[in-house]
C-alpha cells in the first residue's frame, strides 16, 4: 500500500499524473484548475516528470494540442474549467470523434454571466453531448483514484474515448485532504504502456477527422455512440481490478443506508457526502430514507440507476445546473426518462441547488426533501432569497 498524506486535492492530483508518466500537457490557467497544471509544470521544470509541457495561448489552443499529440501516440493530460471549457468546447467534440484517449480534469466552475468562479455543475452539462466518458468524485481520494482510472479505461484499445474527471471547483480542488498515494509499483501493475489504437506515423499514413459527406456522417454518430455505450464493461472492470490493488471498491452507481428506502436522494460530486449526513439524520428520526450517488455520468448506467430506484416511492434529485427554459435540469431530466416506462415508477421531485457555490448544508438537503415530500414542488430551485 501507499503512505498517506494530507495535500490538497488539486495537487495530488497532479501527482497522480505524473505517477502516470503522462507525455504531454497542455492547458491554460484558470481558477480553480490552475493548481492542477501549476504543480505538473514544477514537477516538468525540476526534472520530476519526462514530459512536454505546452503553456498555449487558450484553451481552444491546449485541446487542440492534446488532439494532435494523442493522436500522435503520446499519453496526453489537460485541466480546465467553466469558461475555459466553453472556448475549448469545439475542439471537446471534435477529441472524441476522433476516439483520442485525452484525460481532462475539470474542475467544475459555473458559467457566466453573471461572471462567477465558484462551483456549480453547468460547465460540464454544456458538453454533457461530446461523446466522452465523464465520472464525478466526491472527495480527494477518489479524485487520486480517478486519474489512473481514467488513463487506463480510456487506452483500452477497446474503448479509444476521452475521459472528463468531474471535481467541484474550490469546495474539493482547493481543500486539504488525507489522501493515499499509489506507488510507482501499483501504477506499473495497473497502467499498461499506452499503445494507440490508431497513430499518426510518417512511416504508415492515415487520415484522421476527414470530412464527413451526409452518406458517412450519421454512421459516425452511431458507431461513437455504440464505443461509448459499450465503454461502460471496461469502466466497470478498471474499477474492480483497482478494488484489488487498493481495497477501494468504486462502481458506477453507489448507495448508502439505501436498501429499505422509501424515499431516495440523487445527486452527484460533493453534494452526495452533505447529503449522507442528511440522510443520517433521517434515519435517527426513524424515516426510511437513502442516498444513490451517481459516479458514471456518461455512458449512464441506466440499468443500474432503475434497479436502485426501484422500491421508492419518491426520489428528489439535487441538480447543479439549470436548464433555463427547460421542463427539468438536467439530472433530473434523465431519471424521469429512465423511469417513464417503469410499471411501477417513484415520484421524482426536481431540487436545483448549489448554483454558483450557494452554500448547501445537511440541513438544507433534509428541508429539500421534506419541501418535495409536501407535495407542491416538483420542480424547485432552492434557496432564491426575495
Amino acid at each position: 500500500m501507499g503512505r498517506k498524506v494530507g495535500i490538497e486535492v488539486s495537487i495530488a492530483a497532479a501527482e497522480g499524473v505524473g505517477l502516470c508518466d503522462v507525455d504531454v500537457v497542455a492547458a491554460y490557467p484558470i481558477t480553480p484548475q490552475t493548481h492542477v497544471v501549476e504543480h505538473l509544470s514544477e514537477l516538468v521544470a525540476a526534472g520530476h516528470l519526462d514530459a512536454e509541457f505546452v503553456p498555449v495561448e487558450s484553451e481552444h489552443s491546449a485541446m487542440s494540442v492534446c488532439c494532435g499529440s494523442a493522436a500522435a501516440g503520446a499519453r496526453t493530460f489537460t485541466a480546465t474549467a467553466s469558461q475555459g471549457l466553453a472556448l475549448m468546447a469545439e475542439i471537446v467534440y471534435i477529441a472524441a470523434s476522433m476516439r483520442l484517449p485525452i484525460v481532462m480534469f475539470l474542475s467544475n466552475r459555473a458559467l457566466s454571466g453573471p461572471l462567477s468562479i465558484w462551483n456549480d455543475h453547468s460547465d460540464t452539462m454544456m458538453v454533457r453531448d461530446a461523446g466522452w466518458i465523464q465520472v464525478f468524485c466526491k472527495n480527494g481520494q477518489e479524485t487520486y483514484d480517478a486519474i489512473f482510472h481514467a488513463f487506463r479505461v480510456a487506452e483500452d484499445q477497446a474503448v479509444s474515448l476521452p475521459v472528463m474527471i468531474n471535481v467541484d471547483g474550490f469546495i474539493l480542488t482547493h481543500v486539504i485532504e488525507p489522501i493515499e498515494f499509489w506507488t510507482k509499483e501499483m501504477v506499473g501493475k495497473y497502467l499498461p504502456p499506452f499503445k494507440p489504437l490508431n497513430r499518426l506515423h510518417p512511416d504508415k499514413v492515415v487520415s484522421m477527422g476527414a470530412f464527413g459527406m451526409p452518406e458517412i456522417y450519421l454512421e459516425q454518430k452511431m458507431a461513437h455512440n455504440v464505443a461509448l455505450i459499450n465503454s461502460k464493461p471496461v469502466v466497470t472492470k478498471a474499477w474492480d481490478e483497482m478494488a484489488e490493488l487498493t481495497g477501494r471498491k468504486y462502481s458506477p452507481v453507489e448507495l448508502y443506508r439505501a436498501e429499505d428506502a422509501e424515499t431516495l436522494i440523487v445527486g452527484m460530486g460533493t453534494i452526495c457526502e452533505t447529503a449522507s449526513l442528511a440522510v443520517d439524520q433521517f434515519r435517527d428520526a426513524g424515516k426510511k430514507v437513502g442516498l444513490v450517488e451517481l459516479r458514471l455520468w456518461r455512458p449512464l448506467p441506466s440499468d443500474e440507476i432503475r434497479k436502485a430506484l426501484a422500491g421508492a416511492k419518491h426520489v428528489v434529485v439535487l441538480d447543479r445546473a439549470i436548464s433555463l427554459g427547460g421542463a427539468n435540469a438536467p439530472v433530473t431530466s434523465e431519471i424521469r426518462a429512465l423511469l417513464y416506462d417503469e410499471p411501477k415508477k417513484p415520484k421524482v421531485h426536481c431540487m436545483i441547488a448549489g448554483i454558483g457555490q450557494r452554500d448547501v448544508t445537511p440541513e438544507d438537503v433534509v428541508k429539500m426533501v421534506e419541501m418535495a415530500l409536501s407535495g407542491n414542488f416538483d420542480y424547485h430551485i432552492y434557496g432564491v432569497r426575495g
